[in-house]
């Protein structure tokens, strides 16, 4: 009776944890549709809201949940303050590409680089932290630079987008992997960080005249003010589901917000796609599904 009780229990908590997942990748896939509505607003002064109003969010979690005394401990260690100064200025970077893209029609490009995301973090395993590649990892990293390269000919131009968002996001990931604080608090600190430069930015486009939130319909405000929450929202259900699902399920699930946006991209937003980018687009999708059956059969077999 009570292994059956334990097994409802788990899968209830499973299914939770899957649904919390599965929301976070569809509230990412969609973030483009936000920002497309606040494309009056300037790039830069958009992501300067985003940044306080996630910051002003998340300090609201975490004084409800008694958190903030333990972070002011962690924040007093000088390699915790250093990790996340770097973390901070990655996250700007790739805030600040991926909602200027979206507002130029470059939501395909920029779904590219969150594709090709998990194999530039490979890259990166290999080279900063020395692990080795199993030969077909080598092959899904040589299929989607293939792909990438192949882009960047057909076009005429390097896919700068792509490969700003895949290596701001990797360098990021890598740098949290060794940091101690948790992804709330840690979106916070950067957040924190980021907010008195941004907070300079803005009263200084206000005290020029040229500030949209003074000029701004009452819609356009209330959506610079809820950009914290689109930003920290995600997340949040994210750290969720990732607690309670299986680690083979939560890596099929990071293709899923790319994939919306690429549709977006095409569908909603009419950006062209013409046969050149597609071959890219199946090179690297190629070497995505390569990379992820290639991990699934080597983690049965280590079960075995």
């Amino acid at each position: 009776m009570k292994k059956r009780q334990e097994r409802e229990r788990t899968g209830t908590t499973q299914r939770a944890g899957l649904a919390a997942a599965v929301g976070a990748s569809l509230l990412w896939g969609c973030l483009p549709v936000y920002w497309k509505a606040l494309s009056r607003v300037p790039a830069l002064e958009i992501i300067c809201h985003r940044i306080i109003w996630s910051m002003v969010f998340t300090l609201a979690i975490l004084a409800a949940q008694g958190r903030l005394r333990q972070l002011w401990r962690e924040l007093t260690i000088p390699v915790t303050r250093l990790t996340f100064l770097a973390t901070s200025l990655l996250v700007a970077v790739n805030w600040l590409t991926y909602i200027w893209a979206v507002n130029n029609d470059y939501i395909v490009e920029a779904s590219l680089g969150y594709f090709i995301n998990p194999l530039v973090s490979a890259l990166l395993g290999v080279v900063v932290l020395k692990e080795r590649l199993r030969p077909g990892q080598w092959l899904a990293l040589a299929l989607a630079a293939s792909g990438v390269g192949y882009l960047a000919l057909s076009h005429g131009r390097i896919p700068w987008i792509a490969l700003v968002l895949a290596g701001t996001f990797s360098l990021y990931s890598l740098l949290r992997k060794t940091a101690r604080l948790p992804s709330l608090e840690g979106l916070f600190c950067e957040t924190c960080l980021l907010s008195l430069p941004a907070a300079a930015l803005l009263l200084l486009t206000n005290s020029r005249g040229t500030a949209s939130f003074a000029m701004a319909d009452p819609t356009t405000m209330i959506l610079l003010i809820c950009s914290g929450i689109a930003t920290s929202a995600p997340l949040l259900l994210f750290v969720y589901g990732a607690q309670r699902i299986h680690l083979t399920a939560l890596g099929l699930l990071q293709y899923l917000a790319p994939t919306l946006q690429l549709l977006l991209g095409i569908f909603l937003y009419h950006e062209p796609f013409p046969r050149e980018k597609g071959i890219g687009f199946v090179l690297v999708w190629t070497a995505l599904g390569l990379y992820t059956l290639e991990g699934i059969l080597w983690r049965k077999g280590v079960r075995r």
